[in-house]
């Protein structure tokens, strides 16, 4: 196993911890703790994806999950900011 397959797999592991915590209504879903796992997670999947085993769909998934993520995280920041 690589360094990429396992930051890969570690990604895969953090947001599913979040899923779960959000499904299960552990965390909220908007939360910079559960936006913040999505980041970094999908980060991680897409450093695999794009340094050794490139896969087109896979690739655009993580990406819009990093760039969702990314937009909940500005959001929250802005929301707060305000207040």
């Amino acid at each position: 196993m690589t360094l990429t397959d396992a930051a890969g797999l570690l990604g895969v592991l953090i947001i599913l911890v979040a899923y779960a915590g959000a499904a299960l209504g552990r965390i909220d879903a908007e939360s910079p703790i559960a936006l913040s796992c999505n980041l970094i997670g999908a980060c991680l999947i897409l450093w695999g994806l794009l340094t050794q085993n490139f896969n087109l769909s896979a690739t655009a998934m993580e990406g819009s999950w990093a760039l969702v993520s990314l937009v909940g995280l500005i959001r929250w920041a802005l929301k707060r900011r305000k207040s």
